[in-house]
């Protein structure tokens, strides 16, 4: 029988109200159809920092998800905060120790949306804390539209692992943030843009697998998204 990867997914917490009167965890279903539908078997962690170590021996990748809140800025040295930043404290706690654990380790890494931006901090980088101040015409980054339909392009970078993986130089993506990366981490590289400069994707060619992407691929808005999944599942396996 074929070794199939597991792969930890991080879940968002809530507060209580809406399913449950106490506070509770979410995540959408389709962060882990894209991970099963890729080969992997999916398994969403707990917010239990201590535990990251013991996480980290049973999973063969990680996937780092978003959510409607942000990093907080004095993680990457700002001495203000924008007034639109919210963040959710014990879950980047958490997401700190299992990125830092699974960097550690050369686990394979896909930060996705906020996941993405968290692992740029992580590795040394910045963030823009709310691009419509920062960036000049920018795009509607928080698209109206539903996020199963895309929103914008992005230009994948040539010679990229990224491109390599997807096999195209652009995608369309959906979108839906307002944090984005600044300034790229040390040992990391720039793999997609969207049109108006805003950096899209990062990546770190040094390790095993080290990608993180601005958008939502879980969604498969083209062929460029289940490409970079099941790219992610065959690096687990290795």
């Amino acid at each position: 029988m074929q070794h199939i990867p597991v792969i930890g997914i991080t879940l968002d917490s809530e507060e209580p109200g809406g399913y449950s009167k106490f506070p509770w965890y979410a995540l959408r279903q389709n962060y882990c159809s894209a991970v099963a539908d890729a080969g992997g078997l999916p398994l969403p962690l707990p917010h239990l920092p201590d535990m990251a170590p013991a996480y980290l021996d049973r999973i063969h990748g990680l996937i780092v998800t978003g959510g409607a809140f942000d990093v907080d800025p004095a993680l990457f040295g700002a001495a203000t905060r924008h007034d639109t930043v919210v963040v959710k404290r014990e879950r980047t706690r958490f997401e700190w120790a299992m990125i830092k654990g699974a960097l550690d380790r050369d686990l394979p890494i896909l930060g996705i949306c906020g996941g993405q931006q968290l692992l740029n901090v992580v590795l040394g980088g910045t963030l823009i804390q709310h691009v419509p101040d920062e960036v000049p015409h920018c795009l509607a980054h928080e698209q109206p539209n539903p996020r199963d339909q895309a929103g914008h392009d992005v230009t994948i970078v040539a010679e990229t692992r990224l491109a390599a993986i997807t096999g195209t130089l652009r995608a369309p993506v959906n979108s839906a943030h307002h944090q984005a990366v600044k300034d790229v981490a040390p040992g990391c590289v720039v793999n997609a843009r969207a049109d108006d400069g805003v950096i899209e994707g990062i990546e770190d060619p040094s390790r095993k697998f080290c990608i993180g992407v601005q958008w939502h691929p879980e969604f498969t808005i083209s062929p460029a998204d289940s490409a970079l999944y099941r790219a992610f599942i065959k690096a687990c396996m290795v």
